[in-house]
């Protein structure tokens, strides 16, 4: 998202006529397009319903003083990002929703081996980074970065779905995508506290390439073609380049870490309940991060 990094530690339009693709969501009625469904739309892709069970105990099973992961407040933030969960077949569509729930499900988890209903249905119940909070402390402030200045008892650790995290992080969000960047440097913990904004922070990550790493968008729907560099770095497209785009640098071209595992374990598990595939490249342990081969 910066030059010092986020810190978080062409297939054919689809259409279908009534009686060929059954109870599919989206389908148009025979002989019409249906706009839901040719452009993508979140709510085409994942139901409320299939959302609940998938974060049965988010927003700290619900006792949280905020509840922002709400799927209201996902379709709120999907909706300022036409083309996630739009492009490609619904087979790809899917495994996008996925991958991406996946991850931020990893960013936030409050799972165990032995937890009730399974590790991976535990993603989204810390609001913000543990062992952190509105205390007036400072934390995560690079004072050397004067264009994105730390303010007086303002803490920048992680909050949301993907943990926005750093002055430099929360300024420069906050000047693209609510034209000011005082004002998540001034009052970062709004990123905890409203849902569409939160789950914001994670589709503008999602979908923004940042040189010379591709979006995740692009990475998991095939849209991002690999460079020659990139082939010789071992990266391709697939789940594991969503995981060097998030976390190459600590987690890539190395044994599974834990985390790594469950990311991808989870992720197949979020596939499976969404009626798709995983696809190909899952991991990036043979991927050398973006920042140390390009």
């Amino acid at each position: 998202i910066c030059k010092k990094g986020f810190v978080i530690e062409g297939e054919a339009v689809l259409t279908c006529s009534k009686g060929e693709w059954g109870d599919l969501p989206g389908c148009a009625e025979e002989g019409e397009e249906k706009e839901e469904a040719d452009n993508g739309g979140l709510a085409a892709v994942l139901s409320e319903s299939q959302f609940n069970r998938l974060f049965p105990y988010r927003n700290e099973k619900g006792n949280a003083t905020y509840l922002i992961y709400e799927y209201s407040h996902l379709l709120e933030a999907a909706a300022e990002y036409p083309d996630f969960a739009s492009e490609g077949t619904q087979e790809i569509r899917r495994r996008e929703v996925a991958a991406f729930l996946a991850n931020i499900a990893q960013e936030t988890t409050g799972g165990w081996d032995t937890a009730p209903g399974g590790r991976y249905y535990w993603g989204l119940y810390f609001l913000q980074e543990v062992g952190y909070n509105d205390d007036g402390g400072v934390a995560y402030c690079d004072s050397s970065n004067t264009n994105y200045p730390c303010q007086s008892g303002k803490s920048y650790h992680g909050r949301g779905p993907i943990q926005l995290s750093w002055n430099y992080n929360y300024g420069y969000f906050s000047e693209v995508v609510l034209g000011d960047k005082m004002e998540l440097l001034n009052n970062p913990q709004r990123v905890a506290q409203e849902g569409k904004l939160a789950f914001q922070t994670a589709l503008w990550f999602w979908m923004t390439p940042q040189s010379p790493k591709p979006s995740c968008h692009d990475a998991i729907t095939g849209i991002w073609e690999p460079s020659s560099a990139d082939t010789g770095c071992g990266r391709d497209a697939g789940f594991g380049a969503t995981i060097n785009i998030i976390n190459g640098g600590i987690e890539c071209g190395k044994a599974a870490m834990t985390k790594t595992y469950h990311r991808v374990e989870g992720y197949k598990v979020f596939a499976e309940e969404l009626g798709t595939t995983p696809g190909d490249y899952l991991t990036c342990e043979s991927q050398k991060s973006f920042a140390s081969c390009n």
